[in-house]
């Protein structure tokens, strides 16, 4: 499932949760779309030059900001530009993610025709005055339709939503759930609300005005979503993610899967797997306009990932979705999973966390609500086998968040 990511960073307004880059300030737009095929062929003369043999690409991603800001026209001239400079597999999933309060419904066909085959939608609530408080743009009755106007242009749709608000309870949780499940989506993400910093929302919680829900409460709230969504007929894949249909996001899938990774726009991350490289531009637009406008690469980081690090990556983000790979442990460590740690994998089947498969240590439903926990734990007994001590302080960094006896978190857009 190797990928292609293009971050397109404006916006009509930014969220108090949001933490990935982008701007309400559009001057810098048509800077940005001049500049943007640039870098994607810059990248792929680098990696020519280098010897690096890419692999036909599956999936091409366009996440933001808000992707739909830009018209068909736009996008459609984006996807030309990759598929002329790499190989893409002719059915590859291409999404678009879409505001539903920055999406103009006319364009939606046009969309379709110029490639785009897959619509993620930050919707997040059904409730009025919970949109209001994560200051998105759009109502829930806007959302609804928008929605309903793309399930009858596309056949594979996405909802976004978050729980664990402040002030959300189980029940008004529950009312979004049935929302999403009603419009006939194929997919949902469900986020547990983070209090990242440098966000407004992280600024409010310092200064005493919100606080984070209760640990039991967003717990009740994930084993709700869990048993909810099975029930409908959506099977989870991931942590925070569920699918029906065959609609898993196979993009999303590469990137848990480890697959190689092709990124560009400001603060998009990369990761060639061919040469064990992991890439992050800069994260600010004028810095990389500034960059990819005079011929240089816009990256502030590009490094070789060690083998240590390779082996928490393989954990963490395996037990995050379909399991950690035996095979991946067994090419990085030289021994299979359940010779290196017997008494962890029969403990982790035996309390139910866990299963285990000739391929795969996959979590259970229950083992999701424990994978971070689970995921250092695993990393610590690893470490102290191979390497007789234990984790760096890297293990930290692979998530962005903090292990907790509770819930799994992770941001949303």
């Amino acid at each position: 499932m190797p990928g292609l990511y293009v971050h397109i960073p404006f916006c009509e307004r930014k969220c108090i949760y949001c933490s990935f880059y982008s701007l309400e300030n559009h001057e810098g737009r048509a800077r940005y779309l001049a500049a943007l095929p640039r870098e994607i062929a810059a990248r792929a003369e680098m990696l020519e030059r280098e010897g690096v043999a890419l692999p036909t690409f599956t999936t091409i991603f366009l996440g933001g900001g808000t992707p739909s800001l830009l018209s068909p026209e736009e996008i459609g001239g984006i996807l030309d530009t990759l598929r002329s400079h790499y190989t893409v597999a002719a059915d590859a999933e291409v999404t678009m993610e879409c505001n539903p309060g920055a999406l103009a419904e006319e364009w939606l066909p046009g969309y379709r025709d110029r490639g785009i085959n897959r619509l993620s939608f930050g919707v997040q609530s059904f409730h009025d005055d919970e949109l209001q408080f994560l200051s998105r743009i759009h109502t829930a009755r806007e959302a609804e339709a928008g929605v309903e106007r793309a399930c009858s242009v596309f056949e594979n749709v996405s909802l976004d939503l978050i729980f664990a608000l402040p002030l959300q309870t189980l029940e008004r949780w529950r009312y979004n759930l049935e929302r999403a499940i009603a419009l006939g989506t194929s997919h949902l993400s469900a986020y547990s609300l983070i209090f990242e910093g440098g966000t407004r929302l992280e600024a409010l919680r310092r200064a005493g005005a919100v606080q984070p829900a209760p640990e039991d409460r967003e717990a009740d709230m994930y084993t709700l979503t869990m048993e909810r969504m099975a029930q409908a007929g959506f099977a989870q894949y991931e942590v925070s993610n569920y699918a029906r249909n065959g609609r898993r996001c196979q993009h999303n899938l590469g990137y848990w899967e480890r697959q190689t990774s092709l990124a560009f726009g400001p603060s998009a991350h990369g990761f060639i797997r061919e040469s064990r490289r992991r890439y992050a531009n800069a994260g600010n637009l004028e810095a990389w306009l500034t960059a990819v406008e005079s011929g240089r690469a816009p990256e502030v980081t590009n490094e070789t990932v060690g083998t240590e690090a390779e082996l928490e990556e393989i954990v963490f983000l395996g037990l995050r979705s379909l399991g950690i790979d035996r095979s991946e442990i067994r090419r990085v460590a030289g021994s299979d999973l359940s010779d290196l740690l017997p008494d962890r994998v029969a403990r982790l089947q035996a309390e139910g966390f866990a299963v285990l498969t000739d391929e795969r240590l996959r979590l259970t439903a229950r083992g999701y609500s424990y994978a971070d926990r689970l995921a250092l734990e695993i990393i610590h007994e690893l470490e102290q086998t191979l390497l007789g001590r234990a984790p760096s302080a890297t293990t930290h960094v692979i998530s962005s968040s903090n292990p907790s006896d509770s819930i799994i978190h992770e941001t949303a857009r």
